[in-house]
């Protein structure tokens, strides 16, 4: 599976990102040409909704995940209104992702 992550926290999306390929994802880089599978948005990215309005532009027929702070109801309705596919708080979305490539773990 083919994962274009979005995030803007280096830390975080060092270890989010091993995780997924040690259970086989491969993951693009946000100028890859190829066409993602998933795409996986951070919350707390800068302009989080507007991103997501152009990658759903861009990839109409991919799902969009979009994670932040559980708390973070209007983020939530935000991405969603731009277009996500789905919205979970931030500790979930490593293993929602995980699921989706038939790990857990």
């Amino acid at each position: 599976m083919k994962i274009l992550l979005w995030s803007d926290d280096l830390m975080s999306r060092v270890r989010i990102e091993s995780r997924w390929k040690a259970a086989g994802a491969q993951l693009l880089k946000r100028d890859s040409t190829e066409t993602p599978d998933l795409i996986v948005v951070d919350l707390t990215a800068r302009d989080a909704a507007g991103h997501i309005r152009i990658l759903r532009a861009q990839f109409p027929a991919t799902d969009i995940l979009a994670f932040g702070p559980h708390v973070d109801a209007e983020g939530f309705r935000a991405a969603k209104a731009a277009g996500a596919s789905e919205c979970v708080a931030r500790g979930s979305a490593v293993e929602r992702v995980l699921g989706r490539l038939g790990k857990s773990g």
